[in-house]
């Protein structure tokens, strides 16, 4: 199976000098972590602090994608981000509270114990949306990693979350959250129009689609999780490949079906069963490094089983084997079910 290769024919060039923005699901940030380690322009438009640690500036999401949006895990979340850069909307006011600090409802995690008052987290929410759209605007390449079909909203304002309030923080109120599941068509028809509003930033940007392949940890769609996650995965891919097929400036990159094809055996998977193994991303990788460098159909090098070894902190962009992803928190949940 570590021969397969030749999956990816680029659609356009990628150069180290091409300015590459990375937003999505969690699977996106190994992308943007192996550009940076590939020495490509990965485009962070949000940088940490002069003189915060490595070790600081992941704790406070800087270097995770190419601005402090948090994981953008469905196109309607990705839909909102542009409507917010582009001015077409106001950023809601909304904030949540938890142990008396301030939580921003639309990146629950940015800051690990929350923000000291509501003015502090409504001008970090601007300035991070103005590094979104700085990214937009100065990248020649946006690589958008499709995540969830599953959403949950504000029944008066409409604005989505990126997780059910309740979980990483907030309270759930069903008079006021509602759950949504996206559809095939509404999430063509939110990436057409996300896509619309890049290209009024910057014509000239080109879009790479990528389906992520880590499963769900939990569905609130009423299947199994097991059929609500290929329920979801055959969507979005079959979404990826309308968009690809039909404009020439979005192409597909194959990462969901290198780590979940038959051929492959789930070896990429942790024990978890869930969480890809650095081996798989390095395969995965290893894979679009050799097309965008012009290996053809060259076999990919096979990854190393060894785990990756402790280093000394690095800088912001150089990045790193962990990711961060709001769906873990989930698990919790599930385990506490199980057990009552």
């Amino acid at each position: 199976m570590l021969e397969i290769g030749g999956l990816w024919d680029p659609k356009f060039a990628i150069a180290k000098d091409s300015a590459i923005a990375t937003y999505g699901s969690c699977f996106a940030q190994h992308i943007g972590n192996a550009l940076g380690k590939r020495g490509y322009n990965w485009n962070i438009s949000e940088r940490a602090p002069e003189g915060m640690s490595w070790a600081s500036a992941r704790e406070f999401n800087y270097g995770i994608f190419s601005s402090r949006t948090g994981n953008i895990y469905t196109t309607t979340l990705l839909r909102q981000w542009l409507s917010w850069a582009s001015g077409e909307k106001e950023p809601p006011a909304e904030t949540w509270r938890k142990d008396g600090r301030f939580i921003d409802p639309f990146r629950p995690r940015i800051e690990p114990a929350g923000f000291r008052s509501e003015d502090e987290l409504l001008a970090s929410r601007r300035h991070a949306i103005a590094c979104f759209r700085d990214s937009i605007v100065s990248s020649d390449i946006l690589v958008f990693t499709l995540g969830l079909t599953e959403s949950w909203r504000n029944r008066a304002t409409g604005v989505e979350y990126p997780m059910c309030p309740g979980t990483v923080a907030g309270e759930y109120d069903p008079d006021v959250h509602a759950f949504h599941e996206l559809g095939f068509q509404e999430i063509v028809d939110s990436l057409d129009a996300s896509i619309a509003a890049m290209r009024q930033l910057n014509p000239a940007i080109r879009i790479l689609l990528t389906v992520s392949p880590v499963p769900l940890t939990a569905t609130n769609s009423g299947r199994h999780v097991l059929v609500a996650t290929m329920h979801s995965k055959s969507i979005l891919r079959a979404v990826a490949g309308h968009m690809e097929r039909r404009d020439a400036g979005v192409d597909y990159f194959p990462s969901y079906e290198i780590i979940s094809s038959p051929p492959f055996r789930g070896a990429f998977f942790q024990d978890n069963l869930r969480s890809v193994d650095p081996s798989g991303v390095e395969f995965v990788m290893s894979n679009f490094f050799s097309a965008i460098e012009g290996a053809g159909n060259a076999a990919p090098q096979a990854p190393s089983r060894e785990q990756p070894s402790p280093v000394a902190p690095r800088a912001a962009g150089d990045g790193a084997d962990d990711v961060h992803c709001e769906e873990e928190f989930l698990d919790a949940f599930s385990r506490k079910s199980a057990h009552g």
